[in-house]
């Protein structure tokens, strides 16, 4: 006689109880004071993705130079961003994170938390499971997939469900560079200049990496090249970072209508001298300015909230380079922050994922 098929029941189909969801972003200090700053720079400069150095090395590089070297200057920076509501990054964050549960409604919680420093991944877990929530949904708000980025907050989320007796259902979203709505926000951001006056050139600059963390992601040691391979995304380079960009690019290039020979995909934020993923932005910048391009509109897709990298660093910094190098207009297009088109993309992602 054959075994009785078990079905499960109407109720076993459903899930119990509310879905918690967790959006996480890099990070920000809780001021900027120099004590907080450095504090910030130790917590996400001594990651081993961020850093990926033998930890005996990275303990020494990261509190015997750079943090203490590093952190006066940059929060003289951090002053420059600061606005009465504190860190943009973070109050970007906190809009969405009201937004996004009032579009969502009763069935989820959202939590905003951060990699490094406040909110903290841990409380926004725990207070899931205070809840008593057993499914999750992390987004971490890096449209491109990168080890030192999405990887860091998958491994973190992680290690902290790691001890838990019961360990929930997560759902991780690993990238989100070709959604529709991701390309047609920064469409609506960049329509009023476009509509305003006409630009010579159009830069696409994104956060660099080591080359050695692209090379890393290549498990076959046959595809990464650091060159052409990044042409295209395929099944073999999908998440390679580098190749992620470039794609956006062309995601952005072809809904912008920008004509081939007036756009660069460039990369920023250079740390230490090991070589880093190029062109180099400031060093096109340079070019540009010394070919005689006279006006250029400036975006940076791998953010989704302005912040230092953003308003300070291609805002204020490249600006400042392409005018000494004989440029006349820059203009830099706005992050998604706490756009309609971004908290509906959140949406739909949840939904995805739900």
């Amino acid at each position: 006689m054959d075994a009785p098929v078990l079905k499960p029941s109407p109720v076993a189909q459903q899930r119990i109880g509310k879905t918690g969801v967790l959006i996480v972003n890099l990070g920000t200090p809780d001021s900027p004071s120099v004590p907080d700053v450095r504090k910030y720079l130790r917590e996400f400069l001594m990651d081993g993705r961020v850093i990926d150095i033998p930890y005996p090395q990275r303990y020494l590089l990261v509190n015997g130079i750079i943090a203490p070297f590093r952190a006066p200057k940059s929060a003289k920076v951090y002053r420059e961003v600061w606005t009465e509501n504190g860190s943009p990054l973070k109050y970007y964050g906190e809009v969405v994170e009201q937004e996004l549960q009032r579009e969502l409604g009763d069935d989820y919680v959202v939590k905003l938390a951060m990699r490094y420093q406040n909110p903290s991944i841990g409380a926004g877990l725990s207070a899931f499971q205070q809840l008593g929530l057993t499914d999750i949904i992390v987004i971490p708000f890096f449209p491109q997939y990168a080890s030192a980025t999405t990887g860091s907050v998958y491994q973190k989320v992680m290690e902290v469900v790691a001890d838990w007796q019961i360990i929930p259902r997560i759902e991780f979203v690993n990238s989100f560079l070709d959604h529709p709505k991701f390309i047609e926000g920064f469409v609506q951001r960049a329509r009023p200049y476009l509509e305003a006056e006409s630009f010579d050139h159009f830069l696409f600059s994104y956060h660099g990496l080591p080359e050695r963390q692209i090379r890393k992601g290549d498990i076959t040691g046959r595809v990464c090249k650091l060159g052409d391979c990044c042409a295209s995304l395929t099944a073999m380079n999908q998440y390679c970072y580098r190749a992620q960009c470039f794609e956006t690019t062309r995601l952005l290039v072809r809904a912008l209508g920008i004509p081939e020979g007036k756009y660069t995909t460039t990369f920023q934020s250079r740390l230490g001298k090991d070589p880093w993923i190029q062109p180099y932005t400031e060093d096109v910048v340079k070019e540009l300015g010394e070919k005689g391009v006279k006006s250029v509109l400036a975006f940076s897709p791998a953010f989704v909230a302005d912040c230092l990298e953003t308003t300070i660093e291609v805002g204020e910094e490249y600006k400042e380079l392409f005018e000494k190098h004989g440029g006349h207009r820059w203009q830099l297009v706005e992050s998604l922050n706490d756009s309609p088109l971004w908290i509906e993309l959140l949406v739909d992602l949840v939904k995805k994922a739900t």
